[in-house]
């Protein structure tokens, strides 16, 4: 009967978190079935074709830069050895720290007409002035999201060919193929699911982009639903194209579990990794060559440049300010921490308490506003809180009670919610992976000696999962301080944040007075890639 509570108690509570998560998903899809044909005429011929194209382009552009980026730079680090292979597995990490927002603010800044490299190639190479392409273009927002993005392909692609045996590759050798053949035709095949995996996530990210895309303006459609919303006032056309994205995002994710539930993989025998190929004289240069160009281009001139930036404007913004800027930073930054942590412990105790598979399809449910972009969000949200304030004010008027307007729209309540929402994939994850630790037979034993209830939690669970929570905190506070869309759009009346400031003086071309909250959100972004990189170091 006990068991049976648990279950149910369990199950409950999970749907329960899966259903507060996808309302605003729900909300959006019912403005998309019950468009209006007026607005809808006007999408289609005037919006859609531009904001399709232009998303494609920037989609399909990424993708292949970051999958030859990140295929390659994995390859060279997992299967050869040359100067500085064991540093570069790490450095090139770092890239992962700048927002894209950032990194393309900083390369429109110097590539720009008026910038200091075209400037002085006018100045001295007057003869290969019209030889640079512009970068507010299609191959600008290319690059830069790709020199932001392409971290997760070499560390899920790196993951995978160190999966495979010694074995795999040596047999392929000894067939007569050579290093490239044994590359394409064994190699890529057998990691195709850790580099899809990490290209999954370069998609999501791409297509939920909305401060890159905007410093170029380059329309795609989470700026069509910003524009929608900011410019023409009308939160049925943000609604519908937002519609749109969210069906887009849904084939994708259903798509990747179809693709996950048909892999089958075997182990057979020890795993013995693959030894690396020494690189020496020529072809060792051209590989540390590369990977320093990769990690220069995507960490190296970005931070340099905004360390310049920094020392020039750093009189006009360290002010009262400024300080303002860091205080309603954190103070999101914590409420929405506490909220996503409080609900990912949450969660994860109610599938381990269920042990069910309604649990478990909760649980994935609840993970796919990680998947939506910012501005998606923002105006699901809006429409939900629209609802329930109208309910309210309805509800106090029939009590007597004098409510002219709702009280969660433009309130510190609405923020922690939506990130919880869009986060909890970042706070669940190590929750629930330390949770795995903790078995029924420790439950067990501690009720014997008698240790139960609050007790059982403090001696016995919060130990065993602390690090999954320190890791989630860490990970879900940095995410929400480097989040833009989403505060942008929602943010009450006056609390503007590190990101906004950034996006309000890049619209301006204010790229020196951008610098010093860049920085500070590119320090803060270090602090996972740096605990990520020591626990790299801890395994080998």
């Amino acid at each position: 009967m006990t068991q049976l509570l648990k279950t149910k108690g369990g199950v409950l509570t999970a749907a329960l978190i899966a259903l507060i998560t996808l309302t605003p998903v729900l909300f959006i899809l019912v403005s998309g079935i019950k468009a209006e044909p007026e607005i809808w005429g006007h999408l289609k011929q005037y919006v859609l074709p531009g904001l399709l194209r232009n998303t494609v382009v920037l989609v399909t552009g990424v993708i292949a830069t970051t999958a030859v980026l990140g295929v390659s730079l994995a390859w060279l680090t997992s299967f050869h050895e040359f100067a500085g292979r064991r540093m570069f597995e790490r450095l090139l990490l770092f890239p992962l720290a700048i927002p894209a927002y950032v990194m393309a603010f900083i390369y429109t800044g110097l590539l720009d007409f008026a910038g200091p490299v075209r400037t002085a190639v006018r100045l001295h190479l007057p003869s290969l002035a019209g030889m640079i392409p512009e970068i507010r273009s299609a191959w600008g927002v290319i690059m830069v999201i790709s020199l932001a993005v392409f971290p997760y392909v070499f560390l899920m692609a790196s993951s995978g060919f160190r999966s495979m045996g010694r074995s795999v590759v040596e047999a392929s050798l000894s067939l007569g193929q050579g290093r490239l053949s044994t590359l394409f035709r064994v190699t890529i095949p057998m990691a195709r699911p850790w580099i899809f995996g990490g290209l999954i996530l370069v998609f999501m990210e791409t297509l939920a982009d909305f401060g890159a895309v905007s410093v170029f303006n380059y329309d795609t459609f989470t700026t069509g639903v910003y524009k929608a919303w900011y410019g023409f006032f009308s939160i049925n056309a943000a609604s519908q194209l937002a519609s749109i994205l969210v069906v887009i995002v849904l084939v994708i994710f259903l798509a990747e579990a179809y693709m996950k539930r048909k892999q089958k993989f075997f182990n057979r025998g020890s795993h013995q990794p693959s030894e690396r190929q020494p690189l020496k004289g020529v072809p060792g240069i051209l590989a540390s060559g590369y990977c320093s160009f990769v990690f220069i281009l995507a960490f190296g001139i970005p931070v340099i440049q905004l360390f310049v930036w920094t020392l020039e404007a750093f009189h006009l913004e360290i002010s009262a300010h400024y300080g303002r800027l860091l205080f309603n930073t954190f103070t999101l930054g914590f409420l929405g921490m506490a909220t996503t942590m409080a609900v990912a412990v949450g969660l994860a105790y109610a599938c381990r308490a269920a042990k069910d598979w309604k649990a478990g399809l909760a649980a994935k449910l609840s993970m796919t506003g990680y998947a939506l972009p910012g501005t998606v969000l923002a105006v699901g949200m809006i429409g939900v809180v629209g609802l329930a304030d109208g309910a309210m004010v309805s509800l106090a008027r029939w009590a007597g009670l004098n409510l002219s307007a709702g009280v969660i729209k433009g309130s510190l309540l609405l923020l922690p919610l939506c990130y919880m929402i869009r986060f909890l994939t970042a706070g669940y994850n190590p929750v629930h992976g330390n949770m795995t630790r903790m078995t029924t037979a420790m439950d067990e034993a501690a009720s014997l000696m008698q240790v139960t209830g609050m007790k059982l939690l403090s001696s016995v669970h919060l130990p065993l999962i602390r690090r999954g929570i320190a890791t989630g905190c860490i990970l879900v506070l940095v995410e929400i301080i480097k989040e833009m869309p989403v505060t942008l759009m929602l943010r009450p009346f006056g609390w503007d944040t590190l990101a906004v400031k950034i996006f309000e003086l890049t619209s301006e071309g204010e790229w020196e007075r951008a610098a010093l909250p860049a920085l500070t959100l590119v320090l803060a972004g270090m602090i996972p890639i740096i605990i990520l990189t020591f626990m790299g170091r801890q395994r080998n």
